[in-house]
């Protein structure tokens, strides 16, 4: 199990060098003048090209590559924000609570409605239990986290005035905010979780569980879900990383100082250091959340374990 976990740590490095890499790579190759947008209209060219020179812009690429690489591997600096002129890592650092506040209770929405609504829709099939909660998946992975997010506010802020549309203060502040993003992740989780579930209580030894005289309860919870489980743990691992880029558009909406609002606002003013360094922790969170997702595998599957425990075994006996 000890090889497993060092296996899966390892290869986070070249993930999050590969996306390193990449994001410098696209915001190097974005046509247009950050400065001008810095300095405002008026600047003259002599005041462009000294901030310029004095921001290292003019340097070859593979430079600036190297500098900001070696600044986040020796230093863990991501650099100065080119509007805010505060220090990137400290900025994301004090909003990434926010941002993983509001992935975690959109996963946590996800799992402890999803499951169920599939298991009840598998067990159910083709009923009309089963019709309302395929449609309601159904209608949840059609619609856009936005427009869903904008339905929100206006019945419940503006109609109704339970909770409040903007801002964050309180749990009241993360209620639409987590229903928008994760209402997606819940209509994906039942589907997929009707699919599983539908395989596995058609099997041999499910058929012969209830011959026994199990409850059908026991049946589902001992037998049928742990043999289900992979595709669904698949699906909440992949969850996250939409509930993480859901963020951008949501935090944005409900005007929530979380990494995603930094992001947009640096894509705005074409603030280079803040993009890259909002992807890189995104990324960052996103591969230690799969991490997660494959120590659930080889908790799950004995297969797993034994694959690595025979390797062991192997050398032993060599």
């Amino acid at each position: 199990m000890g090889r497993y976990i060092l296996k899966r740590l390892l290869w986070m490095i070249p993930v999050i060098i590969g996306v390193t890499i990449l994001i410098f790579t696209i915001m190097y190759s974005i046509p247009g003048e950050p400065v001008s947008l810095m300095l405002g209209p008026e600047a003259t060219h002599a005041q462009i090209a000294a901030k310029r020179q004095a921001l290292g812009l003019n340097d070859p690429y593979l430079v600036r590559l190297g500098r900001f690489v070696g600044g986040i591997v020796l230093h863990f600096d991501f650099g100065d924000s080119w509007v805010y002129h505060t220090p990137v890592t400290t900025e994301l650092l004090h909003r990434l609570p926010r941002t993983l506040t509001i992935a975690a209770l959109c996963i946590a929405m996800q799992v402890l409605l999803g499951i169920p609504l599939g298991i009840i829709a598998a067990v159910k099939q083709d009923t009309w239990i089963d019709r309302i909660a395929m449609f309601t998946a159904l209608f949840g992975i059609s619609m856009p986290n936005f427009w869903i997010a904008l339905m929100l506010v206006l019945l419940f802020s503006v109609r109704l005035g339970w909770l409040p549309p903007y801002g964050i203060s309180g749990w009241q502040y993360y209620v639409l905010p987590v229903v928008a993003n994760g209402f997606v992740g819940v209509a994906t989780q039942a589907r997929q979780t009707r699919s599983s579930m539908l395989e596995v209580i058609r099997s041999d030894y499910i058929v012969t569980a209830r011959a026994k005289g199990m409850s059908e309860f026991r049946v589902l919870l001992r037998h049928a879900l742990p043999n289900a489980l992979l595709p669904v743990i698949t699906v909440i691992g992949n969850g996250m990383g939409r509930m993480l880029a859901g963020t951008v558009v949501i935090e944005s909406i409900f005007s929530i100082p979380g990494v995603g609002m930094y992001l947009v606002g640096g894509i705005n003013s074409r603030d280079y250091a803040v993009v890259q360094s909002s992807v890189i922790f995104l990324a960052m969170a996103f591969t230690l959340v799969m991490l997660l997702v494959d120590l659930a595998y080889a908790f799950i599957d004995p297969r797993i374990k034994a694959q690595f425990a025979g390797r062991k075994r192997r050398k032993q006996y060599a």
